[in-house]
């Protein structure tokens, strides 16, 4: 394979502002925050918001002008980016096994300082089978529609795999909005109890997972819009639907032991 490097399979991308801008984006978006929450001054944030978006547009870009018109993404290359997909994935599952582990410890063996009672005396938790059971129903029913979306790109059907991909979309959006229904509706807030704190931490970074993996998915679905995908070539959505149904089964843990045993 001939490449502007040399005679091998591996793509040397070329030198990009990206990751630089990015670093400084999200220095920008953590000292943003804590200066919104300190000063009430959201100047700083809003412009990390600005400043993230428009590197991820233009990073984005680059990539799939790499892969998808230059060819740059050959065989070996899209082994690697499979093999870092699984990595950054298995790191996630780390990320929540330590919210799960504060969970469980402070659950199975409540201090005095809650009053050795779980949930902890005040704390009134939410109901397992309304809002949380129909999130339930709507991220399973959006891990069918995206594996839906998964076999019409394999079988080359292009307008099923725009609707099975614009239906995991809206469900997407569909389950964030109804957390954040059931986050005003709340009784109870982060600073009450160790309760309040593992329960808003765990389901907060998991709808915050749900945005960026809709996000992932709405990418994909203008470049299949685009007709960037084909039945052989399609590693871009396929490390999209991964991350999706990641999402899927933590939710499935967070219901059954944080809603519904927890509760």
């Amino acid at each position: 394979m001939t490449s502007s490097h040399g005679f091998h399979p591996y793509h040397l991308v070329n030198m990009s502002p990206w990751p630089l801008i990015g670093s400084v984006s999200a220095m920008m978006l953590t000292t943003g925050l804590v200066k919104w929450f300190h000063q009430f001054n959201m100047n700083l944030l809003i412009l990390s918001f600005i400043t993230t978006i428009l590197t991820m547009i233009q990073w984005w870009r680059d990539m799939t002008r790499e892969g998808t018109y230059q060819g740059l993404h050959t065989l070996t290359t899209m082994k690697g980016l499979r093999w870092g997909m699984i990595f950054f994935i298995a790191s996630e599952v780390l990320f929540f096994f330590s919210f799960f582990w504060a969970f469980f410890y402070s659950s199975l063996a409540p201090t005095v300082e809650i009053g050795m009672y779980w949930p902890p005396t005040g704390i009134q938790p939410f109901n397992p089978f309304q809002i949380p059971l129909l999130n339930t129903t709507i991220l399973l029913s959006s891990g069918a529609t995206v594996t839906w979306a998964h076999h019409a790109i394999m079988e080359s059907n292009h307008s099923q795999a725009i609707q099975s991909l614009g239906l995991t979309i809206i469900l997407g959006l569909y389950f964030t909005a109804l957390q954040a229904y059931e986050y005003i509706e709340a009784s109870f807030t982060i600073a009450d109890s160790v309760f309040g704190s593992t329960f808003f931490v765990a389901t907060g970074f998991h709808g915050l997972h749900v945005i960026i993996g809709t996000t992932f998915l709405s990418v994909c679905f203008l470049r299949l819009y685009n007709c960037h995908f084909s039945s052989s070539r399609h590693l871009g959505f396929e490390a999209a639907a991964w991350y999706w149904h990641f999402v899927d089964v933590v939710w499935l843990f967070l219901y059954a032991f944080i809603y519904w045993w927890g509760g």
